[in-house]
């Protein structure tokens, strides 16, 4: 598959994450010449934070990481490419419980301590026979790279997605590494795609959860690439505690504003990866709405506009047509007085007040969409609410990808 042309130059250089082996195996899920098992082996007292899919229709591995989240332990994380195991009923669920007994035994600890996630084609069993032999064989390889690591969780994806930030608690540096997959059936709800982060800091569950909560709201929770949430949406973040730093149990802890800070520019710097790796994505959308009733309003605007197919294949065919925007803050279904709006292109206001403005000259707006990074901004008029989304054009290679996607 053609690399995306949004894709970044160079791989970024993760650092080892103390308390964290990752391995990978060919467990043989499709019929293709690659890995897709990942198996990630985390030290003994890992504690664990989760976002998971909203949809009312979520894979069996969902359902186990939501039961066993309250845990707040980790010990293993499982990914398995190429096999969904959603809506695939008692036989899924069979295929999960052999991965939760081979991996708990061969780590003597509990099943709830093993994490879970599979990814691909939705409605086929994951095989049970394939998944004990390639994580038997994952048990024996030897440890792999990051990078290795973040492409055999792949589907569509077209590169590896990978990006690593660092904090300092009282004095002390912490490293956070983060792996995700995802290219299409992007579209937030509590959680998107997989997702993956790994620190060595000590952090407490109940905390790790609230910071990835928060980190989650205004960064996988604020991309989209086709409307379309996963039954397998998994965000998990998992601290093994083998730094030097103190413990942090609050914000009111040294040092957790800055990791707080950190976390946010990983999970942001990863949803950008995934939007930039968009299914036939040419260019990077980034949507600002200001002026709303209130930020939860004004995020609302903002996907409308994202997930216009109208918007998406204008950009695509980079027309200045800035209607198509009108008319998708006009659907939101959120307040809006066509007589306050504005819009601009690249910084450019193009209308103005609910009119075109004076002079209006289309050139350096044409000249702004030939680019790659395309900003839209939309304001209001009506008070101080605010939200940024970001998304990707709409092209023919979309339906390309997805009218093979079981071939």
């Amino acid at each position: 598959m053609t690399k995306s042309p949004l894709a970044p130059s160079e791989q970024p250089a993760l650092p080892a994450i103390a308390g964290v082996t990752c391995r990978i195996a060919r467990a043989r899920y499709k019929e293709w010449d690659r890995c897709d098992l990942t198996y990630v082996e985390l030290a003994e007292g890992t504690s664990v934070a989760g976002v998971l899919t909203q949809s009312k229709c979520p894979s069996t591995e969902v359902e186990w990481c939501r039961k066993s989240l309250p845990g707040g332990k980790a010990r293993a994380l499982v990914v398995n490419a190429g096999n969904a195991n959603a809506f695939t009923g008692a036989r899924g669920m069979e295929a999960v419980d052999l991965i939760l007994n081979l991996a708990s035994s061969h780590l003597k600890c509990t099943r709830e301590e093993i994490f879970v996630s599979s990814t691909g084609v939705i409605g086929e069993p994951l095989p049970r026979e394939r998944a004990n032999d390639g994580l038997k064989q994952a048990f024996s390889t030897e440890p792999c790279d990051w990078e290795s690591a973040a492409s055999t969780i792949m589907t569509t994806d077209t590169f590896p997605k990978m990006a690593t930030v660092s904090a300092v608690i009282g004095g002390t540096t912490v490293h956070l590494n983060g792996i995700v997959k995802g290219s299409g059936m992007i579209a937030p709800d509590m959680a998107t795609m997989l997702g993956y982060v790994f620190t060595d800091a000590t952090v407490s569950a109940d905390f790790l959860q609230e910071m990835l909560n928060a980190a989650t709201a205004r960064s996988f929770n604020c991309i989209t690439v086709d409307s379309d949430t996963s039954t397998s949406d998994t965000v998990l973040a998992f601290a093994t505690g083998r730094s030097d730093a103190a413990a942090l149990e609050g914000f009111d802890d040294d040092g957790a504003d800055a990791f707080q800070a950190a976390l946010s520019d990983l999970c942001r710097q990863m949803a950008h990866l995934v939007v930039r790796d968009g299914e036939g994505a040419s260019k990077f959308i980034e949507v600002a709405v200001t002026g709303a009733v209130s930020d939860e309003s004004a995020k609302k605007v903002a996907m409308s506009v994202a997930n216009s197919p109208l918007v998406k294949t204008a950009i695509a065919g980079e027309d200045a047509n800035w209607g198509r925007v009108v008319m998708a803050v006009g659907k939101a279904g959120e307040p809006a007085d066509r007589d306050r709006l504005s819009i601009s292109f690249g910084g450019m206001t193009v209308a103005r007040d609910g009119v075109v403005v004076p002079d209006y000259d289309e050139a350096p707006v044409a000249e702004h969409l030939k680019g790659e990074v395309i900003e839209i901004a939309v304001d209001l008029g009506l008070g101080s609410g605010r939200a940024t989304v970001w998304t990707c054009d709409l092209t023919h290679g979309y339906i390309t990808i997805n009218a093979d996607y079981r071939s």
